[in-house]
């Protein structure tokens, strides 16, 4: 059986519901505690005099209430309330869980009505007087005292308050599971207007022969081998982010007749793809579209990917109907099986006669010209990418197991991490230094998945270790998918901004704030675009 994939070293996620509910019963215990010990002194301050608090409250009846102040002072009715509340509150549950359905039901009458007292004394900015408290003070001392004589005690309700507790947990810990998985599902569900664009754009390449013909003349094009123009590389299966990340790439270039793109898509997309792209002209750029299913040599006896990919247990871990709570659902993203992720690895073996590219992600935006990256000086390095060390989480132990002897003797766990998304590969050095081999090593390593959290950054952080070229930050800024405080500066300087994290630019859970970054690289007033909006 396929073990689940290592989670060291995650950190403990406090969710507001699960604070609220231990303070609740923090408070009720120590509360009933202080009631039982303390009863007789709370009844003699009920019998204190009529006139000496009558002529505070006169004294302080101009002024207006400060609630946190009264509800904190040791003297006031509100405080007496507030921890009769608490102590019935824990009452109810403890007469429900006994079957004692009368007096829950008499408990949360005089719960609500000193709530109603409460609201009444902020609403109006005066404190509760003591005509006002002693009747609900005192019926709701007898309700407790009537508790008590039914054999409430305190190892009773420290008992059932812990169970409650306990059971409050765990059905906070399933909404956490089950409000991951949700946004999970809305993140990676394609909106129905690009739906319906893509089965327009399919109708077409089926309906119209001239397409598959001009796509064959592209494939013999020497300009996408031509090593004196500037190459691009993208692996998507979403049209339109696709189009997205080379209009934007070809707005804001210098020579955008230069440039050269190379989409990898598969079966099922790559009708459309074809269609759309060759119907638009993307400034006289050369683009070339195929489809992952022609890599013939990609297959399970070549790279260890595949291999696992096909593992029974392995899918049965990802796609299985089964949820174990243990196990972040992060970490079963069936995204992480999609061979296109993977395919950044063999950049080499796709293009052969390539010499130097610029990977980009399907959800980045090019805001300045990115053609100066082809002359940086890598210093012999494989890997130009932007390092994320700046925030002090994103180093090497955060992503790989180092408890795992494996990966202590070989990597420092303070190693500064880098983003994928926006990199620049110098595909000689990376065939001299053998770099696919040191990617099949450490995947053949983590057949057990025990090396790495999921994902293609982890192997990448392994296979390029030691052949990174860090890069000026101003290159890549991330975080657009799911950090809402980005400084507009940072933005504005950036020459990509990448929408890593759910909130993509594509989607209704978007960032308002940066989908315009976005948006205005779509080609809105194109016929198929309107129709799909419209319907």
């Amino acid at each position: 059986m396929r073990r689940r994939p290592a989670d060291f070293r995650r950190p403990v996620r406090r969710r507001f519901s699960h604070w609220i509910w231990a303070l609740f019963g923090l408070f009720t215990i120590v509360g009933l505690v202080l009631f039982v010990v303390h009863h007789n002194q709370s009844e003699d301050r009920i019998e204190q005099p009529v006139l000496e608090r009558n002529s505070r409250l006169e004294q302080d009846a101009h002024d207006r209430l400060n609630f946190t102040e009264e509800i904190s002072s040791a003297t006031s009715f509100s405080r007496q309330l507030a921890e009769q509340i608490t102590l019935a509150k824990a009452y109810v549950v403890i007469a429900k869980d006994h079957s004692n359905l009368h007096l829950a039901w008499e408990l949360s009458s005089k719960i609500r009505s000193s709530q109603l007292l409460l609201s009444k004394a902020v609403m109006r900015g005066e404190p509760i007087t003591l005509e006002e408290a002693e009747p609900i003070i005192k019926s709701l001392s007898s309700l407790i005292f009537k508790a008590q004589d039914a054999h409430y005690d305190i190892s009773t309700t420290i008992m059932t308050m812990k169970s409650h507790i306990q059971a409050l947990e765990e059905r906070a810990n399933a909404a956490t599971v089950q409000s991951t998985v949700f946004g999970q599902l809305a993140a990676e569900a394609l909106p129905k207007s690009l739906h319906c664009l893509n089965v327009k754009l399919i109708a077409d390449w089926m309906k119209y022969p001239s397409f598959q013909e001009m796509a064959d003349e592209k494939k013999n094009s020497q300009r996408v081998v031509d090593n004196n123009l500037y190459h691009f590389c993208i692996f998507s299966d979403n049209l339109l982010a696709t189009s997205v990340v080379v209009n934007s790439t070809v707005s804001n270039a210098d020579h955008p007749k230069q440039l050269v793109f190379h989409i990898v898509t598969n079966g099922i997309n790559y009708g459309s793809m074809q269609t759309w792209f060759l119907s638009n002209d993307f400034k006289g750029s050369t683009i070339e579209v195929q489809k992952i299913e022609d890599f013939s040599w990609l297959n399970a006896s070549y790279a260890p990917i595949l291999k696992q990919m096909l593992d029974p247990n392995t899918r049965a871990y990802y796609f299985g109907g089964l949820q174990d709570l243990a196990v972040d659902p992060k970490q079963r993203n069936p995204k992480y099986l999609l061979l296109l992720n993977h395919l950044r690895f063999y950049i080499p073996e796709i293009y052969p006669q390539l010499e130097k590219v610029v990977f980009l992600d399907d959800d980045v935006v090019v805001q300045k010209d990115l053609t100066p990256l082809f002359s940086l000086d890598m210093h012999g390095n494989v890997n130009g990418a932007v390092e994320t060390c700046l925030e002090a989480f994103h180093r090497y132990y955060k992503y790989l197991n180092f408890s795992n002897s494996i990966i202590s003797s070989k990597f420092d766990p303070q190693a500064c991490g880098w983003a994928f998304g926006m990199n620049v590969f110098d595909l000689i050095a990376w065939r001299k230094a053998n770099v696919t081999a040191r990617y099949h090593y450490w995947q053949e390593q983590n057949a057990d998945g025990l090396l790495w959290k999921p994902g293609t950054l982890p192997p990448g952080l392994l296979t390029f270790y030691g052949l990174t070229e860090p890069l000026d930050r101003r290159w890549h800024v991330l975080g657009l998918g799911y950090d809402l405080n980005i400084d507009n500066r940072l933005i504005e300087s950036a020459a990509v901004i990448h929408f890593n994290g759910n909130m993509k630019p594509w989607l209704k859970l978007a960032i308002t704030r940066y989908k315009p970054l976005w948006k205005r690289y779509i080609n809105e007033s194109h016929p198929y675009f309107q129709d799909c909006i419209t319907s």
